[in-house]
């Protein structure tokens, strides 16, 4: 091809998290005499934190479609389907690229209804369990094979999410591939520098443990479970603190339950933030709690910023913590397991297991792996290969 590939990759919304990161980077890296890339997105919701500003920062301008939304509305998606079909007869793309749910069903019918070669879609985790019930589960399932017949490739970010896709029988084994996350890391490796900054803001003294969760205060982050495991710890650990960072629907249920759980002293809500390595310098433990994961960007952070991690065994989660090598892994849901992870981390932190996660994550979750591996395959795919 004589001149660069044309990608147009598509998110549903730049809500804060770790796919608004990987679309904001791998649309500003694939610019240039090779690549051409366009990144489409919609409409945040009034309780999300919004990363359109991380985009442009990095130089990348999205295309907003606004009536592309998470929320299922038969008029808005029909809308938001021919917005995307006329953007695509005029860009003309020789990729595609659809991240997260809504965007990968009308991103994937638009690209096939116009006659682009190829279309890929990433599931940065998946909903078939702990979302919704049965009935609909099952919808979204069939939803989902029945798209996946449009896609050349379908991408994970682990391979464990790779494995249930296999089981739910989503698409054969030899079309779903495995490319991890690629974030920036150096300013959280070099955190060290910053602590004491974050507990100050706290009023919390350097000889109190600070444990931590960091995230969107939704149903399935599962955070009561961490409220529920922090007032355990508290009996053996009277001078340790709590701070919950992100915002969302739940956060009056869970300010509630930490007042019925005599833990309102105790836990800091800071809302969302975007000082991460200060944060993380002066976190004892990084919890993480969920219901389900695809692969948590605090997680990588964490690690990176050289912070013990404890976290439920889900999703994505034992992939990144080497089951069990990097991090502690607790089943879901058992808020005393949890309980008695946290107080051994900020009791007796591994060191040699915090330096081998730090070099494991520095090594395998970089933007420069994530942009080479999303080079190679779009050049394979275009030609072919």
């Amino acid at each position: 091809m004589d001149r660069p590939i044309r990608v147009m990759r598509i998110i549903t919304r730049m809500n804060i998290g770790g796919p608004a990161q990987h679309v904001a980077l791998l649309t500003a890296a694939l610019n240039g005499s090779d690549f051409h890339s366009t990144l489409v997105t919609g409409a945040i919701g009034p309780e999300e934190g919004d990363m359109t500003d991380y985009a442009r920062a990095r130089g990348v301008e999205p295309v907003i479609i606004p009536r592309i939304q998470r929320e299922i509305s038969p008029k808005d998606d029909l809308i938001a389907l021919a917005a995307l079909r006329r953007l695509m007869r005029q860009m003309q793309p020789d990729v595609v690229h659809t991240h997260t749910a809504k965007a990968g069903l009308l991103g994937r019918l638009a690209a096939a209804s116009t006659g682009v070669p190829t279309i890929v879609h990433t599931f940065h985790g998946h909903t078939f369990w702990g979302y919704f019930g049965p009935a609909k589960t099952r919808f979204f399932i069939h939803l989902e094979r029945l798209m996946a017949r449009f896609s050349k490739v379908i991408l994970t970010i682990s391979e464990r999410l790779r494995q249930d896709l296999i089981c739910f029988r989503i698409a054969p084994p030899d079309r779903i591939r495995v490319v991890p996350l690629g974030l920036e890391l150096a300013h959280f490796s070099e955190s060290e520098s910053l602590r004491g900054a974050f507990r100050r803001e706290l009023g919390i003294s350097t000889d109190s443990p600070l444990v931590g969760i960091i995230g969107r205060l939704v149903p399935i982050k599962n955070h009561a479970l961490f409220l529920e495991a922090a007032r355990r710890v508290v009996g053996d650990l009277p001078d340790v603190h709590f701070v919950i960072v992100g915002d969302g629907e739940c956060r009056d249920e869970l300010e509630a339950l930490a007042d019925q759980l005599g833990l309102a002293r105790r836990v800091s809500f800071t809302g969302w933030r975007r000082d991460l390595p200060t944060i993380y310098a002066d976190l004892d433990a990084l919890v993480v709690s969920s219901h389900n994961e695809g692969t948590p960007v605090s997680v990588i952070e964490g690690m990176a910023a050289g912070v013990p991690v404890v976290a439920t065994a889900v999703g994505g989660v034992p992939d990144l913590l080497r089951d069990g090598l990097l991090g502690a892994l607790m089943p879901s849901g058992d808020a005393h397991a949890l309980a008695d992870a946290i107080g051994a981390a900020v009791r007796e932190p591994n060191v040699r297991q915090i330096a081998d996660a730090r070099e494991w994550a520095l090594a395998n979750y970089s933007v420069e792996r994530l942009v080479q591996d999303t080079r190679t395959l779009y050049t394979a795919l275009v030609r072919g290969e």
